[in-house]
């Protein structure tokens, strides 16, 4: 379960980066009802960088198309932003699917990465669940993105080991599901998620390590 992170005395810090001033004000309003402080807002990716290297928030909120030509701004700034500031988490928040940077931000660094789809978040608090996770140094991507993904790696020997029960629960770690999680999602016991756990790191040939370590490295192996 996550842990609380809106006490009074520790709340988490955002940056938001959105080109929709009615979106920005919007996402402001909702952060900060439910505890978090959001140190500052911008309109391009230009001022984004700018925002976290001054304010050196927990996460920051990124879109995809931002000024000057609202094509990949908002990616290629979060990319900057995961060598540059390894320590604050990357919630990328958008309309649109960008497969390859995407891959990309995830092999930027071991976690506090997300990529959300503005139209399927129904639930404000799977948002907010999803922001604190990366927020503290965990992954959040929409089954969408990762069903892209999965299908720009079919190819890729090491994947096309495991077995479709394997890739469901490869798909649920890269949505950043706990056990418990997957195991409810799918219908099994936590004991048997376990188990495929294990098996996907032997197929996909990943050496002991830290656990949190093995399964951010087993969803990277989804890129293309």
């Amino acid at each position: 379960m996550i842990e609380d992170m809106d006490a009074p005395n520790a709340p988490l810090r955002v940056v938001i980066a959105e080109d929709n001033a009615i979106l920005r004000d919007g996402l402001t309003a909702l952060l900060a009802e439910r505890g978090f402080e959001v140190v500052s807002t911008v309109g391009d990716a230009t001022g984004l960088y700018s925002a976290v290297a001054e304010h050196a928030p927990d996460v920051a909120v990124v879109d995809v198309r931002m000024p000057p030509s609202f094509t990949d701004e908002g990616l290629l700034a979060a990319l900057a932003l995961r060598r540059g500031h390894p320590g604050t988490g990357v919630l990328v928040f958008s309309q649109w699917i960008e497969t390859r940077y995407a891959t990309e931000l995830l092999a930027a660094g071991a976690g506090g990465v997300g990529y959300l789809l503005k139209d399927r978040v129904a639930d404000v608090t799977d948002f907010i669940e999803a922001l604190r996770r990366v927020a503290t140094g965990g992954t959040a991507l929409d089954p969408e993105v990762v069903s892209q993904l999965m299908g720009a790696a079919r190819q890729q020997d090491s994947l096309a080991r495991l077995t479709p029960r394997e890739r469901e629960v490869l798909e649920s770690m890269a949505q950043g599901l706990s056990n418990s999680a997957i195991a409810q999602a799918l219908t099994v016991t936590e004991r048997a998620v376990e188990k495929h756990i294990g098996n996907i790191f032997t197929k996909l040939e990943l050496p002991p390590s830290d656990l949190h370590h093995r399964r951010v490295l087993a969803v990277l192996r989804l890129k293309g």
